[in-house]
């Protein structure tokens, strides 16, 4: 015979409340999330809708001519590249280390707190101050002129602070456990950070290189002074020569070009975020393939 009370399985007005509540709270933090998506799918449509039209091989794959109005961006197109991809060479391992030294090797004193305060205010200060600085700095006193080196160098000094705080944060999420089993088998401090502590981090590493990607690629100040020229007709063979930008060249097409029909610089803005999107996607796949690799 079945005794049991069917009131012990129904719901209470305490649960009912709690589900109105979670109820509420799923349709505010939903709202915020679409609060956040809607400017950027607004500004990807705009580009999509005025810049659509201008994109085709030509434009992609020639030189600019007549004096901007007409032809193509693959000079800034592959100029971005250059300095995207020697700021990432030059911050990334550099930023690394430095983690590595704050998050395993030094102790709290005076010494790594001025540090930290150091990397805080570094990433708190305007592009145009870093522009001045590699001004100073690259151009004039180590005499690299303007180029891909100095302006890299300037983008790398800018976009270092991420990678230090997110490698520093990464590496203090992998348990203390791990690096005190390794340390009980007989392995050396950097054999625990090479083979145990930087695998298990390096995914929060390669997030903050996906930062430091869309910061890079969209900066204008820290290169107009340092490396980025107006134009060239010259395409770019090493790190000492000149080269366009697409972030410099849309703000020239946009403002200091008569006379350019509207879609032109829709069209390289579009294939700038175009770019950042493509450089973001391959580093977050590589990502998830690490992540994916792990669980196995």
């Amino acid at each position: 015979m079945n005794t049991a009370n069917p009131a012990l399985f129904q719901a209470s007005d305490l649960n009912r409340h709690n589900e109105s509540v979670q109820r509420r709270y799923r349709l505010l933090f939903g709202l915020m999330t679409l609060l956040l998506i809607t400017p950027v799918l607004l500004i990807l449509g705009t580009l999509v809708a005025k810049g659509g039209g201008a994109i085709s091989w030509e434009f992609l794959f020639s030189a600019p001519t007549d004096g901007m109005r007409t032809g193509g961006i693959f000079p800034a197109l592959l100029g971005t590249v250059w300095l995207v991809t020697v700021a990432l060479l030059l911050s990334v391992p550099i930023g690394i280390f430095a983690a590595i030294y704050l998050s395993e090797y030094a102790g709290d004193n005076w010494f790594t707190r001025i540090i930290n305060l150091a990397i805080i205010n570094l990433a708190g200060v305007p592009s145009i101050v870093h522009a001045l600085f590699g001004l100073g700095a690259f151009v004039i006193f180590f005499k690299f002129g303007t180029s891909i080196l100095a302006a890299s160098l300037t983008l790398a000094v800018m976009t270092m602070p991420v990678v230090i705080v997110a490698t520093r944060e990464s590496l203090q999420a992998v348990p203390q456990a791990f690096r005190e089993a390794c340390w009980n088998m007989g392995a050396t401090r950097w054999q625990t950070i090479r083979r145990v502590v930087l695998p298990n981090s390096l995914t929060g590493i390669l997030t903050g290189v996906i930062l430091e990607v869309s910061r890079t690629a969209g900066e204008t100040a820290p290169i107009m002074f340092t490396g980025a020229v107006f134009f060239t007709p010259f395409l770019p063979q090493s790190v000492f020569d000149q080269t366009m930008a697409l972030s410099l060249h849309l703000f020239v097409t946009a403002t200091q070009v008569p006379g350019i029909e509207e879609h032109v610089p829709f069209g390289v803005a579009l294939v700038l975020i175009g770019l950042v999107l493509t450089m973001n996607s391959v580093s977050i796949a590589f990502r998830m393939w690490l992540r994916g690799k792990k669980k196995w």
